[in-house]
């Protein structure tokens, strides 16, 4: 296993403001910012107050806002070839970043570990409560379940656990990896329809934390007894959870 990091991209099409949507997460997460990198200038770091970056941001050509996962590692053609054993594509081959498609459709990226190491610790708020932001969904239409899921507990080699609902299954992330795994079944399955992603926040106090995202620029599009789904600035949507900020787990009931 040469699995060492993850990182989440934040894309945003050229034509979103890229400025709006920029100030929303790095209010969100308190970051500082990197210089902007690529080609065409298109991608930025956000810096934690602590720990390893694990948030990145970018512009990308074609809509809509949407997030994907790069895995690090020491390894990357030797990761590459094991996830196309386990039934992943190669989109985009730029040597020491390989771009791919999961079973279900997800694109990802396999990319050189430079030593990433420490997770961020939860940011305690002026109101005292706190938030991380520390989990990628894995939205999965009905009909490609079984298969994504089997990919991606071969592909991380975490073990496979039941999540707080029938929809919900999650991987036990390994010590110090700053995101954790959730995998939701859609109710839907469209002809052709692929997987997608979001990210989601842990917080011990889900109104302060959801009024604090609206103040920011969030809007409000639904709600559960366990998490509240938003919309940043450039129509993105996540969640923000009641699991515990530190463990990533559901507080005890």
């Amino acid at each position: 296993m040469t699995i060492r990091w993850l990182t989440v991209f934040l894309d945003s099409p050229y034509d979103s403001d890229r400025e709006a949507g920029l100030a929303f997460w790095r209010g969100v997460t308190r970051s500082g910012l990197s210089s902007w990198r690529g080609e065409r200038e298109e991608f930025a770091t956000l810096l934690p107050e602590q720990g390893c970056a694990f948030l990145r941001v970018q512009d990308v050509c074609d809509g809509p806002a949407r997030c994907h996962l790069d895995v690090h590692s020491h390894a990357v053609r030797a990761e590459v070839a094991r996830a196309v054993k386990l039934g992943a594509t190669i989109v985009a081959d730029q040597n020491t970043l390989v771009v791919l498609a999961s079973p279900g459709g997800l694109a990802f990226c396999v990319v050189t570990h430079h030593g990433e190491h420490e997770r961020p610790v939860p940011l305690r708020w002026t109101d005292g409560h706190r938030s991380l932001v520390d989990q990628i969904c894995l939205d999965i239409p009905a009909g490609a379940l079984d298969r994504e899921v089997e990919f991606w507990a071969a592909f991380t080699g975490w073990e496979r656990r039941p999540g707080s609902r029938p929809e919900f299954e999650y991987l036990q992330r390994p010590a110090g990896m700053p995101f954790r795994l959730l995998l939701q079944r859609l109710d839907t399955s469209e002809p052709g329809q692929p997987v997608r992603a979001h990210v989601d926040l842990a917080c011990d106090d889900v109104e302060a934390e959801v009024r604090r995202h609206e103040q920011l620029g969030a809007t409000v599009v639904g709600r559960t007894a366990s998490w509240v789904t938003l919309r940043d600035p450039v129509g993105r949507e996540y969640c923000v959870t009641s699991r515990d900020p530190v463990t990533g787990l559901l507080p005890p009931t």
